[in-house]
């Protein structure tokens, strides 16, 4: 394949023209999804943001939809939220039921506990009754205060498959159309086996497959629509083929994706702390193997020979680098510290009451009641943001974003023209130990306050 279609798959690599993305960022200003900021190039590092607008400290700057993103596969134990839009779903009480629920079971958010540990959490945290349990999770037995913090009724994948939920119709349709009617499971047939494999291989080794898999499915999705709609209007049209009219349409679908900076995975990976450099080239050529393995069962489950350039290993391994290069974690506040810190806010005497209720639960949820929905993500506005170790914003969650979006808030007054950056890292440390971190993105900081503290 890589043969076959190499200049098509240079072709997707390539990094768009500044054309390409004058146009599609400005289509992004158009829909209103960037007011008061714009893309261009800055003249030194490509793509970054500036403000279109004069920004006050504290002001909103950017609430940016993800593009694509995913849940991570061990967060699923602790946190039942939207597949689309990553809200908190079903009500306080079966979130703490279904996490209490697969405690009992010996089932962890960082692994799935082995009996003897299963024994022993048991023992150390002492888990409410199997009846207490299911009284939460059926509906049967209501916490108090609870009503003050209503989440959205669960709706279901609109074809029955069990591992997507949703907090409404629209999200529900909205990923259907965007990504899942392509990576569904609901159907036992081959497809749904194959993509299984797939699912198990990448929970078991990283689930950042899954993301790249969105990745493929939102542009083989977008292609299909588009060609739908040239078939419709011209009445023509090849299928089955990937032809130069079919690539141009395909190019057209990817150039969302094409926006994101991007490296073989391989390639730009950090080398972990555990890995001695002398064996550094092994541990490159495992990680491309273990691209490789998981493309092939990907391929096994959704390949569409029109669309055949995406399942190349350079652009899968190129859309994986995309996310460990441009991401922007996605998280999620977990409505249950807020109805804990609620409770014990409360008066004395409605405190008290409220814990004769709830302190079963407390106990049993330990330290960690609280885990917030984390996942990866990918950002087409935020991406573009530069570093700085003196950044004008930062990202950050009010308490009224409850959903995957990517916030970003002005740190100090920002002036139109002004460039808008983050810092990738803690900049509250020394000059050699910011390099030392920021070495993991591939390139050495040249900001005003490096430029500044830097040896001479």
């Amino acid at each position: 394949m890589e043969k076959e279609y190499s200049d098509q798959i240079a072709a997707l690599l390539a990094p768009p023209s500044p054309q390409s993305i004058q146009e599609y960022y400005k289509s992004l200003n158009e829909s209103g999804k960037c007011d008061g900021i714009c893309v261009r190039d800055n003249g030194k590092h490509g793509k970054a943001v500036f403000a279109s607008r004069d920004f006050k400290e504290e002001e909103l700057i950017l609430k940016d939809r993800m593009l694509v993103g995913a849940q991570h596969t061990s967060n699923k134990v602790d946190c039942l939220v939207c597949s689309y839009c990553f809200r908190f779903i079903g009500s306080i009480e079966a979130q703490i039921g279904r996490r209490l629920y697969l405690q009992s079971l010996g089932i962890c958010g960082d692994k799935a506990c082995d009996k003897e540990h299963q024994t022993k959490e048991k023992m150390d945290c002492d888990l409410p009754s199997k009846e207490m349990i299911e009284s939460l999770l059926n509906g049967d037995l209501v916490l108090p205060f609870t009503d003050r913090f209503a989440l959205p009724e669960v709706v279901s994948c609109p074809a029955g498959c069990e591992e997507e939920k949703y907090c409404s119709q629209s999200c529900a349709d909205a990923d259907w159309e965007a990504y899942h009617s392509l990576v569904c499971t609901s159907s036992n047939n081959k497809q749904s086996l194959a993509l299984l494999k797939f699912i198990e291989h990448a929970n078991e080794t990283n689930d950042i497959f899954i993301v790249a898999a969105k990745a493929i499915a939102f542009t083989i999705l977008r292609y299909r629509k588009l060609k739908k709609s040239q078939v419709k209007d011209k009445g023509e049209g090849l299928l089955g083929k990937m032809d130069n009219a079919n690539f141009s349409l395909l190019l057209e679908a990817w150039k969302p994706i094409s926006m994101g900076f991007k490296q073989r995975w391989w390639e730009c990976i950090s080398l972990p702390d555990d890995v001695d450099p002398s064996e550094e080239l092994q541990f490159r050529t495992e990680i491309r193997d273990l691209a490789s393995t998981s493309l092939e069962l990907l391929k096994d489950a959704i390949f569409d020979i029109e669309c055949a350039p995406l399942f190349s290993l350079d652009v899968y391994g190129s859309i994986i680098g995309m996310f460990e290069l441009n991401n922007l974690d996605l998280v999620v506040a977990s409505p249950i510290e807020d109805y804990f810190i609620y409770i014990d806010e409360l008066p004395d005497k409605e405190k008290e009451e409220a814990l004769l209720t709830i302190q079963t639960f407390v106990d049993a949820l330990g330290d960690d009641y609280s885990v917030p929905c984390q996942g990866t993500a990918f950002f087409p506005i935020q991406s573009c943001m530069n570093h700085s170790c003196s950044p004008n914003a930062k990202a950050f969650k009010r308490d009224q974003d409850i959903d995957g979006h990517a916030i970003i808030i002005a740190l100090r007054p920002i002036s139109t023209g002004e460039e808008i950056t983050l810092s990738y890292i803690d900049e509250d440390v020394p000059y050699d130990e910011r390099q030392a971190m920021l070495a993991d993105y591939g390139f050495t900081c040249a900001c005003p306050r490096c430029l500044e503290e830097r040896p001479s």
